[in-house]
Parts: C-alpha cells; sequence; structure tokens
C-alpha cells in the first residue's frame, strides 16, 4: 500500500517515470513528437506542428495519416495509463524510462474508425482519450482531437483494442 506521508515530489516523480516509461517503449511516438501533458491522471496527448506532418501544401493541411496515428496513440496511452493507474499509485509497478520492458505490454489496435471533421492547420494539435469499456480481454476508447479551441475537433475516432496478457 502507498505511504499516505509520501512527499509530493515523490509521487509525481513516478507518475512522470512510469508516463515516461509508457511512452519511450514506442519509437514512433518519438518521431513524431508527441507528448503528454499529465494532470494527476488525466493525459492530454500534444502533437507539435512540423513540416513532415503536412499531406497537402496547397492547403497547407496536416496529412489524414499523421491526424489518424496522433488518435490512435493518443488511444492506447490512455488506455495503458489508465489500467496501469493503480499498480503505479500503489507502488506494484517501478517503471524506469531506461527500460520500456518495466512496464505492461501495450493493447494491440483491433479497429479504429476516424471522423475527419476539418482540416489540421499547420500549429500543435491536441487529444484527449476516453475509456468507454474495457475488460480483461476487450476495450473501447473514444478520442477527440483540437486544435486552437477544444469546443472546434479537427478529427474524432473510436478504437477497439485487444488487452494483453501480462504476467
Amino acid at each position: 500500500m502507498a505511504d499516505r506521508n509520501e512527499p509530493l515530489s515523490q509521487i509525481k516523480s513516478r507518475r512522470d517515470a512510469a508516463l515516461q516509461a509508457l511512452v519511450a517503449g514506442v519509437p514512433f511516438i518519438r518521431w513524431l513528437g508527441i507528448h503528454f501533458d499529465r494532470r494527476g491522471n488525466e493525459l492530454t496527448a500534444v502533437l507539435p506542428f512540423d513540416e513532415k506532418l503536412i499531406g497537402n501544401p496547397m492547403l497547407p493541411a496536416l496529412h489524414g495519416g499523421a491526424t489518424a496515428a496522433f488518435l490512435e496513440i493518443a488511444a492506447i496511452i490512455e488506455l495503458s495509463w489508465t489500467a496501469s493507474w493503480a499498480d503505479v499509485e500503489e507502488g506494484r509497478l517501478t517503471p524506469d524510462p531506461a527500460d520500456p520492458s518495466s512496464m505492461p505490454r501495450l493493447p494491440k489496435t483491433v479497429d479504429m474508425t476516424v471522423d475527419y471533421l476539418r482540416s489540421g492547420l499547420p500549429r500543435d494539435a491536441y487529444a484527449r482519450a476516453r475509456v468507454v469499456r474495457s475488460g480483461r480481454r476487450y476495450a473501447s476508447v473514444q478520442v477527440e482531437a483540437w486544435q486552437d479551441d477544444r469546443s472546434r475537433p479537427i478529427a474524432q475516432a473510436t478504437g477497439h483494442f485487444v488487452m494483453p496478457k501480462n504476467g
């Protein structure tokens, strides 16, 4: 059981290390430049703008594949974060960012349906995912991406995942 008198700095450090270890296990996340803003157990995925993400330079607009990958990554990390939160909090899971295998395996995507609502502009994008259903073997996640105004999403998706057999 977690120590109720544990200093806040240690708690934050353990949570940040867990998130860093989770993300470090996927090189594509690093290549896209995605990082996560963590507030307690709530995550916001951030996709910083980069010229390599432009699909149509005439508009210019973010490539649909980059947008879909961003949504899928946000969903997978949110699902994994939600599933491991209690173990991280109780100290049963002690991740090492230098060793991504110290975190449980990531869920596998079964399918992902993406709705492109408007063109992504050449600027940073943000996404929040919500686990709709999570069981021992299967999970469903909804995710929404926006840029400057959260009330005007650029894309949304629903994904279904197979949960890994850890242990």
